[in-house]
């Protein structure tokens, strides 16, 4: 017999317990104290033994009395069919002869089993622009300061804390056509920074051959405010401003910040946030040159700029 590690009461143990309760007559509360069971354990074995004898004392199978039959592939497709008719699991029910709780069952199954999976859905419109620079996308992602390993490293709650270090944002920048990124870090998401940022990102495609013609953003306040507009006209760039509580307009930024922090800002135990930024740039130019981006079909971003060889060397110093 396979007992597990855990069982209070073995063959053995059991017809001793019963013994005690039939032969000695000893109080049922008393032995399931000595055995460190309930007393409706101690009663069911006793019921057993006088039901079956020592035979009662051994473990029963688990295994069901009665399997449950497989439904009919028909039954499941009349099912399905009459769920796409919008009708009620109860409906199908009484009109398939099939309990409530099977219908339930095949239509969980097949995804069916909400109103709103009935209804068709809207297709994923997605798109990429022909050249690069005819749009960037901009965003910025909040992380935390620290000035020693917290505790996921350490173990440490109280050790692996950095009271007071405060925050820095990462403003993040990717073009539309061939995925190019630019980031970096600041010490907040105010207007000043954004405009900082934007003109830095500008000039560096700009140092890549590339003119940008339009930036695309989300609807924070930094983005929203005069400063911000007065840059994008300066700059000759038409600014783009995605719909309210839609992140998925701006998926590329979106997408470009789940990369970075899965493979730079969380892919190792970093000492401090310092030395995490000082890996960005590295890390940025490993994602620009040398990276297969999946969207561009496992090209490089740098690539895409459809510069020579010889300009390629010469960028890459």
């Amino acid at each position: 017999m396979n007992v597990h590690k855990n069982a209070r009461t073995t063959v053995r143990s059991r017809a001793e317990l019963v013994r005690r309760v039939l032969e000695e007559g000893q109080p049922v509360k008393t032995v399931a104290l000595a055995f460190g069971v309930d007393v409706k354990t101690v009663y069911k074995w006793v019921e057993r033994f006088e039901a079956a004898g020592p035979k009662g004392l051994e473990d029963r199978s688990s295994r069901p009395r009665r399997l449950r039959e497989p439904t009919p592939a028909e039954t499941v497709e009349r099912i399905i069919a009459l769920r796409r008719e919008r009708r009620t699991g109860e409906q199908i029910a009484r009109e398939t002869g099939v309990s409530a709780s099977t219908v339930s069952r095949i239509l969980r199954e097949a995804k069916l089993s909400r109103a709103k999976d009935l209804e068709p859905a809207a297709p994923v419109v997605r798109y990429e622009r022909e050249h690069p620079g005819e749009l960037i996308h901009l965003d910025i992602k909040k992380l935390g300061r620290f000035e020693a390993e917290g505790h996921r490293v350490t173990g440490d709650r109280q050790a692996g804390r950095s009271r007071g270090a405060g925050w820095e944002f990462v403003h993040v920048c990717i073009d539309d056509a061939s995925r190019l990124a630019f980031s970096q870090i600041l010490p907040d998401e105010k207007k000043e920074s954004a405009v900082a940022f934007l003109l830095a990102a500008v000039a560096y495609y700009a140092s890549l051959g590339v003119t940008v013609a339009r930036v695309m953003t989300d609807n924070g306040s930094c983005y929203r405010s005069h400063a911000f507009r007065k840059a994008c006209a300066e700059l000759g760039l038409k600014h783009i401003r995605t719909k309210p509580y839609t992140p998925k307009t701006n998926g590329k930024a979106e997408r470009f910040i789940q990369t970075a922090l899965r493979e730079w800002a969380y892919a190792c135990a970093y000492p401090s946030s310092d030395r995490r930024a000082a890996e960005l740039p590295i890390w940025l130019h490993r994602y620009n040159w040398h990276r297969p981006h999946g969207g561009i079909k496992s090209q490089t971003p740098i690539s895409r700029l459809g510069l020579d060889r010889d300009n390629l060397l010469r960028l890459h110093i």
